[in-house]
């Protein structure tokens, strides 16, 4: 049990001071709507850091062969990714020609270099190694190589199905013990839970793609995005990839 310290307060323990002086507004004239911008932008990130911690975290016991664990674990994900889904309704407040007013200050600075979010995807099971040579700084690049060197939640999961008997050793063994988890009873409905927590993951970040595609076009159209990205026309390539695509095509089996 944690020992309490005397004297220890909230603003420490949160560390307040050092959190409420990271927001650091860059247009000159100061614009009204920047710090909203921040914030936003500073809630996401700390949000992806929760959504790493539990990621790894519910991958490590899906390896171990656990089932249970990684289910509360994704759980709360599914939970986070719903908030920070919401968390769009914000960012929909900011008027276009204000956003204009003060885009200029990001300069080359782009929710495309996200480190975190990358991490996500990379953890979740998209392993795209063209990032690595995103003009990211090297402890980042390492940061993101790290996570390609790693298992993912798929691999984590795919070890719980062998654990249990499973041969899920190529796609069509693995797509017919999907179809027979989808329609069984008793004790084995617990792997089929843990399926359908993957596939909230999945489903939430679709979502979370789609909307933040949507709140790009309507701030800046079809204008190029800050940081060398395409901006709209980017994000919206992206919205039909899948984590995991054998969980959505078990549907058209059953």
């Amino acid at each position: 049990m944690a020992q309490a310290r005397d004297g220890f307060t909230y603003a420490e323990y949160l560390c307040l001071p050092r959190l409420l002086d990271a927001q650091r507004p860059q247009a000159v004239p100061a614009m009204h709507d920047e710090l909203m911008f921040i914030v936003t932008h500073q809630a996401y990130e700390l949000w992806f850091r929760l959504l790493l911690h539990e990621l790894t975290a519910a991958r490590d016991a899906m390896l171990a062969g656990e089932a249970e664990r990684p289910w509360a674990l994704l759980a709360r994900c599914h939970t986070v990714e719903r908030l920070m889904l919401a968390q769009m309704d914000v960012l929909d407040t900011l008027p276009p020609a204000s956003f204009a007013e003060f885009r200029s200050a990001l300069a080359g600075a782009s929710g495309f270099q996200s480190v975190q979010f990358r991490e996500i995807e990379f953890l979740s099971g998209w392993p795209d190694r063209r990032y690595l040579s995103a003009g990211l700084p090297a402890q980042e690049r390492d940061r993101l190589q790290r996570r390609l060197d790693e298992p993912t939640l798929w691999d984590g999961f795919l070890t719980v199905l062998t654990a249990a008997g499973h041969d899920v050793s190529d796609p069509e063994r693995r797509a017919g013990v999907l179809a027979e988890l989808a329609r069984a009873r008793g004790d084995r409905r617990g792997l089929w839970r843990l399926a359908e927590a993957l596939l909230d993951h999945d489903q939430s970040w679709s979502l979370w793609r789609c909307r933040h595609a949507l709140l790009v076009e309507r701030q800046i159209g079809v204008k190029a995005g800050t940081g060398g990205s395409t901006g709209a026309s980017f994000l919206r390539s992206r919205r039909d990839r899948r984590f995991y695509p054998d969980l959505w095509e078990v549907r058209s089996r059953l």
